[in-house]
């Protein structure tokens, strides 16, 4: 079932690419016509490759795996933030930090640095330093926040990562096809789709492009993590059968008392007589 069609996307401006002078060959393919100078992207073929991510994406979180989100661009911060938060996925919107893919391990020490500092604000640590000392580490924490307070939950690499605008997020995109890093991203007319893994062809400006682009990949994201909870708990029951089982022999195997052995035997000589009057 296709998770979002062509009317929504049309009605997003999904359609509209760069001017044609701006335009990236590789791109073809995915471009239907030029209207008044502009390249209008295939939005049958969209559909499609929405569906396509949309269904990569559900399988790999269903197995309990990250997929780290990257849009540093005005129009797809908001979107991007608010659409990961909601499926409780790692993401990135500010500055790019050159080595957070592979130099992963001093990006988790910043991050522990983080976790520190909160600590100290918390055990009374901060009541015995001074106002300047107070002050420089406050602002740290600040600056920690603003660049990895959203990966924070990320202890290991991510399995995929998904981009707006694979022109601006370049760097995140070599990094991740150096560590082998599936790579899914929103790729408009004037950029370049080899490299990239799951290619969307839409509008990567438009605020409204990207919303209902990701609406569709949260869902599928969404889909994926319940399944996940159901098959866990479909687990854990079918492990726990055996042992209810066992118990239950277990019960019936238990010898009879002295008093249950009485009943039986009053039990049978009431039947016997029943019969005898017969």
């Amino acid at each position: 079932m296709s998770r979002t069609n062509f009317d929504e996307l049309l009605e997003a401006g999904c359609h509209f690419g760069h001017l044609k002078r701006k335009w990236n060959p590789a791109m073809a393919p995915y471009i239907f016509m030029e209207r008044n100078d502009i390249h209008i992207i295939d939005l049958h073929k969209t559909v499609v490759k929405v569906d396509e991510a949309a269904a990569a994406l559900k399988q790999i979180t269903k197995s309990g795996r990250k997929v780290l989100f990257v849009a540093t661009k005005k129009q797809a911060k908001d979107v991007v933030a608010e659409k990961a938060k909601l499926v409780g996925m790692p993401y990135i919107t500010e500055r790019w930090a050159g080595g957070m893919l592979t130099n992963f391990p001093t990006i988790r020490k910043a991050i522990k640095k983080m976790s520190s500092i909160d600590k100290m604000m918390t055990d009374g640590t901060f009541d015995n330093i001074s106002k300047r000392e107070k002050l420089q580490i406050t602002r740290q924490r600040e600056k920690l926040d603003k660049n990895l307070g959203s990966i924070a939950d990320l202890t290991r690499l991510p399995s995929a990562i998904f981009v707006v605008d694979v022109m601006k997020e370049n760097i995140a995109i070599k990094e991740a096809q150096r560590l082998g890093i599936p790579i899914f991203g929103i790729v408009d007319t004037n950029s370049n789709p080899n490299g990239i893994d799951f290619v969307i062809p839409a509008n990567d400006d438009a605020t409204k492009s990207i919303d209902v682009i990701l609406t569709a990949i949260a869902s599928a994201i969404q889909e994926g993590l319940e399944e996940r909870k159901v098959e866990k708990v479909d687990a854990e029951v079918t492990e726990a059968a055996p042992v209810i089982k066992e118990k239950k022999s277990r019960v019936s195997k238990r010898p009879r008392t002295q008093r249950e052995d009485e009943e039986a035997l009053n039990a049978n000589v009431v039947k016997k007589f029943i019969k005898e009057e017969e």
